[in-house]
């Protein structure tokens, strides 16, 4: 069964549902929503609608599902894997008009807000108020809905965990227009299967997120930063494993190498405090008092310098907190920023292989002669990589990318990771997926897709190939 084609007629019908300058169509419809951040998956909706209420999500899916039209939820568009590019044409609703913080309720200290807010206003907003929403991932303009839907993780997963570990509980809209609330403000619940946490990391392919229950922690007196430089990337990761097992906890523990924080000083136009390194560990700690911190950190450097690091540099000011974690939030940035195109891969390991993971990147960079700068997460062996053409031509480029992505891909299951730590599968990484997750793994998938949204409309052509595809054509182009 092939999908509908959207008519001119049910085009002025969407019209009624909204207010008509929200519906888009052809020229009016920006380039910014053919692709994601990086940019390497194109295709255009054959109609993008700016939605403000669930109300309006229900009555576009019901639409949508009686018409068999697929339909592409974005938000602030900065996924790296293509999941918010709809590749099937099709209608795309924008949520980031929706983007209120409902409630706080102190009392059971939770948040309640809709999927457009951003990570950085949620942030601030529950700081200004004694709170803490854990969750850092690098992208701070990244939409609630979004995180939840690629369960992101961040700096701080090390200690605190991930975005599915802070969602209590969800409202959604279902295929066919179903409003469905899943969780709560409720701290546990053992009452069936627990459908809230199939929607989280399900990248928009089983329902639309409307309104999310967050919790949230008291926010911690006093937070405080390390900065270590390293004679070598060897010595420096081989370090993170042994820092946790000093039991300090840390908050973050963050590996980035000299050539990446020389990119984000060009690009953001900042001096770094230290560049004289070939690596760096950046590891944070919080707390309530400040005797615990400063024992946590006093231990730490020690330990640190006994065991090979040339220096130990307090990030305790705001001009220094500002000048360290700006140049973190940028790595993306300024990598892409250096390059004429790149693509990501951002594999996760166990932690005991970090190591062994960024010693192998350095490998296939001299093996295939690219530049491949990576920075990441050595405390829960998430690693970021980016793989840079440079002036390369097109079909070499394309060519070594291939190779390059085949060897990470089966070095990080090698090692007993995964094919991805926090930015999800989306369009650009089925293939890799598939190979991993094995037939009765995507099997399953299928199946829960299947009971989710039996038509195929919701986001589809992402994270796992369905039946259909073998006989609809993408709209995609490369």
């Amino acid at each position: 069964m092939k999908y509908g084609i959207l008519t001119e007629e049910q085009i002025l019908y969407l019209k009624t549902l909204t207010d008509p300058e929200r519906v888009l169509t052809g020229t009016e419809i920006s380039e910014d929503y053919s692709h994601d951040e990086l940019g390497g998956i194109h295709s255009y909706p054959d109609v993008l609608i700016r939605v403000m209420a669930e109300t309006e999500i229900s009555q576009i899916m019901k639409f949508a599902w009686q018409e068999n039209i697929p339909v592409v939820v974005r938000g602030a568009g900065t996924g790296l894997v293509g999941a918010c590019v709809a590749v099937r044409g099709g209608i795309m609703i924008d949520i980031s008009g929706m983007n209120r913080i409902l409630e706080l309720d102190e009392e059971t200290m939770t948040v309640t807000v809709e999927p457009g807010v951003l990570l950085m206003e949620l942030a601030q907003y529950v700081e200004e108020r004694g709170f803490f929403y854990p969750p850092d991932p690098g992208e701070k303009s990244a939409t609630i809905g979004g995180n939840i839907s690629t369960n992101a993780g961040g700096m701080r997963a090390v200690r605190y965990g991930v975005t599915r570990d802070f969602v209590r509980g969800l409202t959604v809209v279902l295929p066919d227009g179903t409003v469905e609330e899943l969780g709560g403000k409720i701290a546990k619940n053992s009452s069936g299967y627990d459908l809230k946490d199939l929607i989280i990391g399900s990248e928009g392919t089983l329902a639309v997120i409307t309104k999310a229950v967050l919790r949230l922690l008291p926010l911690p007196a006093k937070t405080v930063s390390l900065l270590i430089p390293y004679d070598s990337i060897s010595s420096a990761i081989h370090m993170a494993p042994k820092i946790l097992r000093l039991k300090v906890n840390p908050t973050a523990v963050e590996f980035m190498e000299k050539e990446v924080i020389l990119f984000a000083e060009d690009y953001l136009g900042k001096k770094f405090p230290d560049t004289k390194s070939p690596a760096y560990l950046l590891l944070t700690f919080d707390g309530n008092s400040k005797e615990y911190i400063d024992s946590v950190c006093e231990q730490t450097a020690g330990y640190c310098l006994e065991n090979g690091a040339r220096d130990v540099f307090l990030v305790d000011t705001d001009e220094r907190k500002e000048s360290v974690w700006s140049a973190r939030g940028a790595f993306l940035e300024a990598i892409k920023a250096s390059t004429s195109e790149m693509d990501e891969c951002d594999v996760v390991v166990p932690i005991s292989k970090i190591a062994d993971l960024i010693l192998y990147v350095h490998e296939l960079a001299e093996k295939y002669e690219l530049r491949i700068p990576s920075f990441g997460h050595a405390g829960d062996g998430n690693l970021h990589i980016y793989i840079c053409r440079d002036t390369m031509e097109e079909e070499k480029w394309k060519e070594k990318l291939a190779a390059v992505f085949e060897c990470l891909y089966k070095k990080a299951e090698e090692f007993g990771g995964a094919v991805s730590g926090e930015h999800g599968i989306g369009f650009a990484k089925i293939p890799y997926f598939e190979a991993q997750a094995g037939e009765t793994v995507i099997r399953l998938m299928r199946g829960i897709k299947s009971v989710f949204d039996p038509k195929d409309i919701l986001n589809p052509g992402k994270i796992f190939h369905n039946d259909r595809d073998c006989g609809e054509k993408n709209k995609f182009s490369d």
